[in-house]
């Protein structure tokens, strides 16, 4: 039985959905509650370089907090560490669910790409 880290957001269906099909599989979960306790700046610096993905592929573009604090316009002349530190800051602004093996991180929940990366 495989162990992962679920930053997820509970009532968010999406990341129920994630966390049913994760427990289905068989792993064991740590869920993190990604608006009370968001991933730190390094935790984050982490979770991309494993994830392979660019930093922009984090943020939850249709939420409410990147709309209410246009980020459409301003994120792309903001460095890496402003980012890490925005996400950080504001856990709702993060993508979700974020899955991890300490290794492997996927963001968002697609079957196929879960099949992919979580399947046992």
């Amino acid at each position: 039985m495989s162990h992962l880290k679920v930053y997820q957001y509970p009532k968010c269906s999406t990341c129920r959905s994630a966390v049913k099909w994760l427990k289905e599989a068989g792993h064991e979960l740590e869920l993190q509650h990604i608006a009370e306790q968001p991933p730190t700046a390094q935790e984050l610096r982490v979770l991309v370089a494993n994830s392979g993905l660019e930093l922009k592929k984090f943020f939850n573009t249709s939420g409410e907090v990147y709309k209410n604090l246009g980020l459409k316009d301003k994120l792309p002349h903001l460095s890496e560490e402003e980012q890490l530190e925005l996400l950080s800051k504001h856990g709702m602004l993060i993508k979700r669910p974020v899955v991890t093996d300490g290794k492997k991180v996927t963001v968002g929940f697609k079957e196929e790409a879960f099949s992919e990366s979580w399947s046992m």
